[in-house]
Order: structure tokens, then C-alpha cells, then sequence
């Protein structure tokens, strides 16, 4: 008989893509046992559940020993014992040992690191594949990777103030297809940019995009548009943004600094009708600083028909901020990362309240990532159709490539509906 209760809970520190020390936990039932590692932002919406730290000296005050203490001595008294597959109980008791709303005493790496192992040990314990245990039986969607390419922003040392630009190859039948068109194409934008740029330009950012020495959200676009059409692709793979416009708000004076000009939130919304106009764009991520709801509902108004506008900073996969989104009209995606919330049934609370809003769900990776693909098997189990998992560079991307290559291999009748979520794509 399968055991699946919990017997042993053990995290310890390791290291994610950036050199950070970040935490691994390993969870035991009697009968299987699963792991997760936790990743980390670079760029952060203010409201996210917080990432504790040691502070301190050592790793530059960056280490999670506090937080490998927090699963090893406390939470692991909590939950040892529980049925593995009582993931919702099991969040529960965590949270509410935590009882802050930002989990900002247990830490929510630590909440997180345990909450995604019992989801892995419970699934490996039921002799089931991760999506297949979290997302029950039915159709199977393969999801449309959303690679960047180009980075900039927070994620590169170069000057482009939008942060991703990122490509979909959206219309393909299969995600194996499609990822073979999007690689061609990163394999092209390196042979292009290197050709405009010299070959100190094709050094990689941190999710693997190249990161030149441009400083106008046109020259990176220019550039990219011109790869995909190179690589003959100019119909099947789009353009999406990131903008993380936080980053480059000026909160004291309302005004966006962006390209050399410094510009209204209004004018901020024209220039980007402008670029959906000129290019292929089909998404755009976190357009307006985080907390104004009324510039996103507007530029939602103004492009939502023809393009998605997706809120990642102003969501934060948070139940509360969603709703807030939803009731506003503001955006018509949303991104959703388990760590900005710190549970799994948070997370997947989060992704019904979108779906069920009509919001498209993008499942996304951090920019300090792990080898852990536990995002590839999420991506599916939920249906979402959509995946950032950076370019097709660096390990700790390709995981997520190669599993979902993996899932799709064992699923012969698994769909992959790209046209379905992006609406300029389907014109």
C-alpha cells in the first residue's frame, strides 16, 4: 500500500543562476519523496510575499541559512506526519503559522521551498508525472514559449529601459516545432546583431537574451524583427515586451524616463500604440508603473481587442490584486509566479480567479533561476497555453525547454493552440 504520509523534511543552501544562495528542500512520504528549489527576481514588484535573507557579511548579506533553519526546525514540526496529498491543509498550516500577509516572519522562500516538495513527493509517491497529478485528467495544451532575447532594463548592463523583448513562434503545430523556429531564430539574432554590433555585443544577459550595447526600444526591435525574417519567419513568430515600467518611473514627477524622453503616463500609453502599429507585437508586460490601475484599464480600452496586456508587478499572483485588476479592466493576462505568492495552492487559487475572469495565464520563471522545471510541469497541468522561460540559452532555461519537450513526447494528443492566445496573430 502506498504510504503518503510525510516522514522527513530537509532543506539546505544552494546556489541559483546568479551565484545566490537560494534553498532546496527534499520531502519524504513513505513511499516517495519530492524536491523544490526556490528561484529568485531581480526585478520585483513591491508587493510580493518576501524572500527572507541572512544579512550580514556573508554572500553580501544575500544567504538563506535563517530560512533553511525556519524549514528545518519549525515548519518540518508542522507538517511531518500530514497526508502529502493535503496540499491545501499542508499551505494552510504554514500560513498561518507565518500570520503576516506578506510571510515575512517564516520567510515565503522557506513556505515555498516546502509547499512545492510535497506537491513533487505527493505526485512521485502516486507514481504520477507532476502535470498529470496536479492537473487531473482531460485535454492537454502545450504551452507557447515566450523567450527574451534581448535584454535590457534590470536584466542587462546595456541602456534599454524596457527590460524583455521577447519572441512567440506562435503559429506551429506542435511546441516542438515551435521551439526549433524560436531557436533558429535566437541562432539568427546572434549572427544579426554580431553583424551590427561586433562580437562584444552577443554577451548574455540574466535569462540568457542578449544584451547590446542599445540604447532605443526601436534599435532592439529593429533588430529582432529583422532576425525573425531572416530565420523565415515573419508569420509565424511575434513580438512581445516586458517593459517593467517601475523601473523607469518617476514616481516624484508622474513621468516615465524612456528613450531620452520623458513622457506623461497618456503619452507613455501613444507611444506604445505607436510600436503595436509599427511591428509585430502581440503582448505587452507591465506597461505602466505598478500600482496604476487606471493607465493599464486605459491602454486595455485603447489595444486590449488587438494585442494582450499582461500584469505581472501590479498582480504579483496575488488573489486580492487580481480581483482589484479584474474589477478595473485592467490587463487581460496575467503573469504568474509561484514565489511572488509562496504556495501552491495560492498560486493555483490565483490562476482560477484569472481564467475564470477571461484573463489568459502566462506561466513564468525569475530571472535568478535553478535547474528545477517545476514551471514546465505547472504550465500544462493548468491548460495555460503560455511560458517564460527566457531564451534558449543557459541550463537553468533549457530545463524548462527540455521537460516540456519530455511532456510532450508522452502526450501523442496534446494540442498546441498558439493563435488562441494572441488576438493581432489571428487577424
Amino acid at each position: 500500500m502506498l504510504d503518503f504520509k510525510i516522514r522527513s523534511i530537509k532543506a539546505i543552501e544552494v546556489l541559483d543562476s546568479r551565484g545566490r544562495p537560494t534553498l532546496k528542500t527534499v520531502v519524504k512520504t513513505g513511499s516517495g519523496e519530492g524536491y523544490f528549489i526556490v528561484p529568485a527576481g531581480a526585478s520585483k514588484g513591491s508587493n510580493e510575499a518576501l524572500e527572507l535573507r541572512d544579512g550580514g557579511k556573508r554572500y553580501g548579506g544575500l544567504g538563506v541559512l535563517k530560512a533553511v533553519f525556519n524549514v528545518n526546525a519549525i515548519i518540518s514540526k508542522m507538517i511531518i506526519g500530514e497526508d502529502s496529498r493535503e496540499q491545501e491543509k499542508i499551505d494552510k498550516i504554514m500560513i498561518e503559522a507565518d500570520s503576516t500577509e506578506n510571510k515575512s516572519r517564516l520567510g515565503a522562500n522557506s513556505i515555498l521551498s516546502v509547499s512545492g516538495a510535497v506537491a513533487r513527493a505527493a505526485a512521485n509517491t502516486a507514481g504520477l508525472a507532476l502535470y498529470r497529478y496536479l492537473g487531473g485528467s482531460g485535454s492537454w495544451i502545450m504551452p507557447v514559449p515566450l523567450m527574451n532575447v534581448i535584454n535590457g532594463g534590470l536584466h542587462a548592463g546595456n541602456e534599454l529601459g524596457i527590460q524583455e523583448f521577447m519572441i512567440a513562434p506562435i503559429r506551429f503545430d506542435s511546441f516542438k516545432e515551435a521551439l526549433t523556429a524560436a531557436v533558429e531564430t535566437y541562432m539568427t539574432l546572434k549572427d544579426v546583431i554580431k553583424g551590427i554590433y561586433g562580437k562584444n555585443a552577443v554577451n548574455i544577459g540574466d535569462e540568457g537574451g542578449f544584451a547590446p550595447p542599445m540604447r532605443n526600444t526601436r534599435d532592439a526591435l529593429l533588430v529582432l524583427s529583422e532576425s525573425i525574417k531572416k530565420a523565415g519567419y515573419s508569420d509565424k513568430i511575434f513580438i512581445l515586451l516586458d517593459c517593467a515600467a517601475t523601473n523607469f518611473y518617476d514616481k516624484e514627477r508622474n513621468k516615465y524616463l524612456l528613450d531620452g524622453l520623458e513622457m506623461e503616463p497618456g503619452d507613455l500609453l501613444e507611444y506604445y500604440s505607436e510600436l503595436v502599429d509599427e511591428y509585430n507585437i502581440v503582448s505587452i508586460e507591465d506597461p505602466f508603473h505598478e500600482e496604476d490601475f487606471e493607465s493599464f484599464a486605459e491602454l486595455t480600452k485603447r489595444l486590449g481587442n488587438r494585442i494582450q496586456i499582461v500584469g505581472d508587478d501590479i498582480f504579483v499572483t496575488n488573489v486580492r490584486r487580481i480581483e482589484m485588476g479584474i474589477r478595473k479592466r485592467a490587463a487581460n493576462a496575467v503573469l504568474i509566479k509561484p514565489n511572488q505568492v509562496g504556495t501552491i495552492t495560492e498560486t493555483l487559487e490565483a490562476i482560477r480567479i484569472a481564467t475564470r475572469a477571461g484573463y489568459s495565464v502566462v506561466i513564468s520563471h525569475r530571472s535568478g533561476e535553478t535547474e528545477d522545471s517545476f514551471i514546465s510541469d505547472l504550465s500544462v497541468a493548468v491548460r495555460a497555453g503560455q511560458i517564460k522561460a527566457g531564451a534558449p540559452c543557459r541550463g537553468e532555461r533549457v530545463s524548462k525547454y527540455n521537460r516540456l519537450l519530455e511532456i510532450e513526447d508522452e502526450l501523442p494528443d496534446s494540442r498546441y493552440y498558439g493563435e488562441r492566445f494572441f488576438r493581432q496573430a489571428s487577424l
